[in-house]
Order: C-alpha cells, then sequence, then structure tokens
C-alpha cells in the first residue's frame, strides 16, 4: 500500500502543469512553394522579402498546410512538380517552424480536394474501401508514418486535422461519394482509428499534439459534434469550423460567435478553432482562373483592401469574446501567377490574398487583422495569472481545487484514460472538491479554463 502511494505522488505531482495559450492569428499556407516555384516573388512596401517573416512580422503564429495522399494529378500541370504531398509539407513545416510559428498539419486523407462535396478515398486505399477494419489499419499506418517520419526530423506539427470538412464522412469510394453518404458507424470507427495513430506518436514521441475535428458551417456544426459524441468519438482537443460569408450567410459574426459559446460550454474542454475564412479585397481578377468567391457583406462593402481587414478584425473580436481559439485565413498567398491549376490558368483566389496583383503587401489591408489590438493579456499580465489555481491530490481519489483569486467563471472537466467525460461543470469563486471515489482506478485528468488561462493535473485513482 505504501509503495501504491508514491507512485500515486509520483505521477500526480509530476504531471501537474498549467498550459496558457494565445489567441492563434492564423494562415494557410499550403500554396507558397508552389507559388514562389511559379515565379511569385512576394513583396513588402515594393521589396521583396520572405513570405513567412511578412506573416511573422504583422503578427502571424500559426500556419495551416494541406497534406494529400498522393497527388499524381500534379504530374500532367506546368512541369510535374507535386505539391502538398509530404515532401513539400516538410519544406513548409521547417520553414514555420524557423519562424516560431506553430503548425497544423490537415490530413485531407484523399488525392485531391476533400470538402463538404467529395471524400474521396486515395487511390491506394481503393481496394479495401469496403473492407472497415484493413482500411482502419491503413488510415492508422499512414497517420502514424507520417508522423513519426516529421518527428525524426523535428517537424512534428502542434496539432493535427482529421479529414478536411468532414460533413459527409471521410474515405468514402466513388459510389458512395455520388450521394449523400454519413454512415455514423463507419465514420465514427475510422476517425477514432486516426485519432489512436496521433495518440500513439504522442506517447511514443514525448510530444503533446491536439487533434482537430473540421466542419464546413458554423450552423451545421453543433448537430455534427453531438453525432460525434454519441458516437463516442470523443478523444479530440479542437472543434474547427470553416466559416466564409459568401458560403455560410446567412450566419452572422455575431451568430458564429453565439455557436462558438455555446460548444465551448457545452463540451467543456474542447476548444473551438475558426480554421478557415477569407473575404475579399477586390472584384477584379489578375487572370483566366474563376474565382471561387464573388459575394461581400454590406456591411462590408464594397470590395477593398480596408474592409477585407475590418470583417476579419470583427469576426477575430467576436471569437475572441466568446473564448475561441483563434482564426485561420485560407491562401491569402495563392496570387496570380503563369502557372495552371485543374480549372484554369492563374489563381482562384488573388482577389482574396494580402496581396496585389503585383505581390505586393497591401497597406492598408486585410493582414493587419493579426496585429490588431485586441486587448489580449501581455505576457507580463498572463504571468500574473499562473498561479490562479492550484490542485491539491489527495490519496482517496479526489482533488481539491483552489481558486487562489476567487475568480468565477472557471469551467472544469475530468476525462478518463479513453477520452471520456466522466465529470465537468462550473467552478464558483470559491474552492470544489471534485471526488473519484466512484469511478473505476485509473489514470484521470482534470482541466480547469477560463479563457486562454487553462490548468490540468493528471492524477491515478487507486481506489
Amino acid at each position: 500500500m505504501r509503495l501504491l502511494f508514491q507512485i500515486f505522488l509520483l505521477v500526480s505531482l509530476s504531471t501537474s502543469t498549467l498550459l496558457a495559450q494565445d489567441f492563434y492569428f492564423g494562415a494557410d499556407q499550403s500554396y507558397v512553394n508552389e507559388m514562389e516555384d511559379c515565379g511569385a516573388v512576394f513583396k513588402e512596401n515594393n521589396v521583396a522579402k520572405d513570405v513567412y517573416s511578412i506573416y511573422k512580422d504583422h503578427g502571424c503564429n500559426l500556419v495551416r498546410l494541406r497534406l494529400w495522399h498522393t497527388p499524381s494529378w500534379y504530374d500532367n500541370l506546368n512541369e510535374g512538380r507535386r505539391y502538398s504531398d509530404l515532401a513539400d509539407v516538410k519544406k513548409s513545416i521547417a520553414r514555420a517552424k524557423a519562424s516560431d510559428m506553430a503548425v497544423l498539419l490537415d490530413f485531407h486523407l484523399s488525392d485531391n480536394w476533400a470538402d463538404p462535396s467529395k471524400q474521396l478515398v486515395p487511390a491506394a486505399w481503393l481496394p479495401v474501401v469496403d473492407d472497415l477494419p484493413k482500411l482502419q489499419d491503413s488510415l492508422y499506418n499512414y497517420i502514424y508514418a507520417t508522423l513519426s517520419e516529421l518527428a525524426d526530423e523535428n517537424l512534428l506539427p502542434e496539432m493535427v486535422q482529421i479529414g478536411n470538412e468532414t460533413n459527409r464522412g471521410i474515405l468514402l469510394s466513388p459510389e458512395d461519394n455520388q450521394t449523400w453518404t454519413l454512415d455514423w458507424a463507419r465514420n465514427a470507427a475510422l476517425f477514432n482509428k486516426g485519432i489512436q495513430a496521433v495518440r500513439d506518436v504522442e506517447q511514443s514521441e514525448g510530444e503533446e499534439i491536439q487533434v482537430v475535428i473540421h466542419l464546413a458551417g458554423p450552423a451545421d456544426t453543433d448537430w455534427y459534434v453531438e453525432n460525434f459524441v454519441a458516437n463516442q468519438v470523443t478523444d479530440f482537443d479542437i472543434i474547427g469550423i470553416s466559416y466564409y460569408w459568401a458560403w455560410h450567410k446567412p450566419t452572422t459574426i455575431a451568430q458564429t460567435g453565439s455557436i462558438i459559446e455555446d460548444l465551448r460550454s457545452k463540451y467543456p474542454g474542447k476548444e473551438v478553432l475558426i480554421v478557415e475564412t477569407g473575404y475579399i479585397w477586390t472584384q477584379e481578377s489578375a487572370d483566366a482562373a474563376n474565382n471561387i468567391i464573388s459575394e461581400i457583406h454590406p456591411d462590408f462593402s464594397p470590395a477593398s483592401p480596408t474592409n477585407q481587414r475590418d470583417w476579419l478584425i470583427e469576426l477575430a473580436q467576436e471569437v475572441i469574446a466568446k473564448k475561441g481559439l483563434g482564426v485561420i485565413y485560407w491562401e491569402p498567398s495563392w496570387v496570380s501567377t503563369s502557372c495552371s491549376t485543374q480549372w484554369g490558368q492563374g489563381s482562384h483566389q488573388e482577389h482574396a490574398t494580402f496581396f496585389d496583383f503585383d505581390t505586393n503587401l497591401l497597406l492598408p489591408g486585410g493582414i493587419e487583422w493579426m496585429e490588431y489590438d485586441y486587448g489580449l493579456l501581455s505576457d507580463t499580465e498572463q504571468a500574473s495569472e499562473e498561479k490562479a489555481i492550484d490542485f491539491d491530490v489527495r490519496t482517496d481519489g479526489s482533488v481539491r481545487v483552489v481558486n487562489k483569486f476567487g475568480k468565477s467563471g472557471w469551467s472544469y472537466s475530468v476525462v478518463d484514460s479513453l477520452g471520456r467525460v466522466v465529470e465537468h461543470g462550473k467552478l464558483g469563486s470559491g474552492d470544489l472538491e471534485v471526488s473519484l471515489r466512484t469511478e473505476p482506478p485509473g489514470h484521470y485528468t482534470l482541466t480547469v479554463g477560463q479563457g486562454r488561462q487553462v490548468y490540468t493535473v493528471s492524477f491515478i485513482n487507486l481506489k
């Protein structure tokens, strides 16, 4: 019994940690390497400058990158170079880390674009698409091997997305993809296997990776998350949402904020992140490629660099106010070049980048949303909050949460080793006793959070 008591204390004390996370001002930079190979020279004040440095200097602290399984269709474009495959992603992660930015790696789980209209299984897995155990193994081995290879080169991302805009499920056969297919039992089995691969890499590498699930459209997100949880997909950290006015109207910024607030309340311990958004700065085009966004909000009209900036500022203000984790802009560097896509020569998004048609940074312009003063805590102010919550871990399977400054508004949750929430609620202005005497023996994690201040303690219940 004395030995068990010593083990209990060792685990509980050594894993007690404080996590203070800044708001993420993010940019999807998946097209950068391709644009540069196609001749784009990014500039600020008409002087050539490394594009990652441009973003870093204006407040960007997170880079999102997509990964396709085998994008062989690139072989017939331009000079036949492939992009958004693992070799290309490695270059981008290295650039992001060199600029001291976090990385969100977006596994599309397809050879081509995955979104609400299509979720095609990679061609390599098509022979096992209807054999769920073998498809699960293919998914697990792919994610595990990819992340392990990145870890070997010190390129492990801080966040991983399991699928992209997965409103209709993932890894569909061509036949199922032709109709609306959402088999929750199959979907859950695949998601849990993908998440397991991430968790196993975490354990083997001793590095934390946050898992993101990603849905398109704020209005539908709650229904999807309810179904994920109802089907035992719970071991994720972040609920990711795509929100574009052009595609998700009439959902407003304020309504999106309310949805974020509801999700944060309903799922304690889960963060909410706008993983994609975009707004045009002009309705002109620089090339023959059709542009994919055309509509603007009446309150941010006409399309202009300053209205692009102001729309993003208002969105970020709302996400911050409702305790969201961050906002990521989709493809702000997808400028026009002489290269072609699958559908035309040039870019389909040059009118929604942060650069003019000569690849010079637009100032004033959209990138300034990242450096706007949102009144977030400074490093000094944040440090003063570091001991707001403390934990007194007991040997009888209980923990006392000590609210040192008597602040209200804290949420707490207790998660078991399988990622299941066994208890959650609100912490008032006083202390709180959390008892697991009625729960099975095992490893548990208690999280207490308010805004960007998050405290965790892990411990073993020996009862």
